[in-house]
């Protein structure tokens, strides 16, 4: 994969919202055909378009395949938070809280946060609604200027 590749790819990413979905579908999916030495990312990419389009089903089975073929680094990352996400729209609540708590566990990047908030949607739909709500509280009290410490203690009694 080269960086012209990922430079036309973020072009693309630029229309979505601006061109129809089918389009911007059809643009991702012969953008990815281009890539010839990973079929792990091209999957990646059109699963994340099915996604960003309202289309779960369609991404969900991506999600796997790029997953099952070795997707490494932070599109790995990203696609575990994504599938989990988009099982949580298929009903499949269970199998999305057991993602992001295995993403929870065993790993730490700058998404951090983002596995927190969709694992707190996805107990939120399975009606934890109090583990959800600490996981966000503690999330956001990263990022305010004042009461950090009050807010994540308040969150850790829930």
């Amino acid at each position: 994969m080269d960086e012209n590749w990922e430079t036309q790819l973020q072009g693309i990413w630029l229309k979505l919202g601006t061109i129809s979905n089918e389009e911007f579908i059809h643009q991702i999916k012969n953008h990815a055909e281009l890539l010839t030495d990973s079929q792990a990312i091209a999957d990646f990419e059109k699963a994340c378009a099915f996604d960003s389009t309202g289309h779960e089903k369609e991404a969900e089975p991506l999600y796997r395949s790029a997953l099952d073929q070795g997707l490494i680094g932070l599109r790995r990352r990203r696609a575990r938070i994504q599938l989990a996400s988009t099982l949580r729209n298929n009903g499949k609540l269970e199998e999305s809280i057991l993602i992001l708590r295995e993403e929870k566990a065993n790993y730490s990047d700058e998404l951090n946060d983002a596995v927190d908030s969709f694992l707190a949607l996805s107990l939120s739909s399975a009606g934890e609604y109090k583990e959800a709500l600490s996981l966000t509280l503690k999330a956001i009290s990263q990022h305010l200027p004042r009461y950090n410490n009050s807010l994540k203690r308040y969150a850790e009694d829930l």
